[in-house]
């Protein structure tokens, strides 16, 4: 029987795990089901679908405090040996989830859950691309939501893209990295 972080360690859902227990699904579960709901305003939910230019054009964003990050890179070889998901996780709307990071602390569990998927295909052009984005929940250390897309296009060029709105939600947050 995994030994549960105490009540104490789960400061509004965060919970700081020793590595040795980072992937183990039964504890992830259990700090999902106390995070609960969105810890930002729904009339942002599932904003993250509109385009970079629509959403550096709104006001009320800015107004509430998230600031837009995008990056898009063609992609090579590359691997993140700071964060990962669970690979085990389906890519599916409604679906919660943690990102665990390591920064300063042993492992940080940064709960999500996905908002909405987007695939499409056009074969007479030989492009397609997948997509999702996550919405962060109660016990993230940021606010928001964050999308994530692979897309192949008509030069057969793979690229990646991130984009996200985002505000503190948590004073760690604020810690220079």
């Amino acid at each position: 029987m995994p030994h549960w972080p105490s009540q104490s360690k789960l400061y509004h859902g965060l919970a700081l795990l020793p590595k040795s227990r980072r992937i183990a699904l039964a504890s992830k579960t259990v700090i999902l089901d106390r995070l609960g709901t969105f810890n930002y305003d729904s009339k942002y939910r599932g904003a993250i679908v509109k385009p970079l230019s629509v959403l550096e054009e709104d006001k009320e964003l800015s107004k509430d405090g998230f600031l837009i990050n995008h990056s898009k890179t063609l992609v090579g070889h590359f691997g993140l040996s700071w964060a990962f998901v669970d690979p085990k996780t389906p890519i599916e709307n409604g679906v919660k989830f943690c990102a665990c990071v390591k920064e300063f602390f042993p492992w940080l569990r940064m709960p999500l859950q996905v908002v909405y998927v987007n695939e499409t295909r056009n074969p007479k052009l030989a492009v397609s691309s997948f997509g999702f984005g996550g919405g962060t929940l109660r016990g993230h250390l940021l606010s928001g939501e964050e999308r994530f897309s692979v897309e192949i296009d008509e030069e057969k060029q793979v690229w990646y893209e991130i984009l996200s709105f985002l505000k503190p939600a948590h004073p760690l947050s604020l810690l220079p990295i």
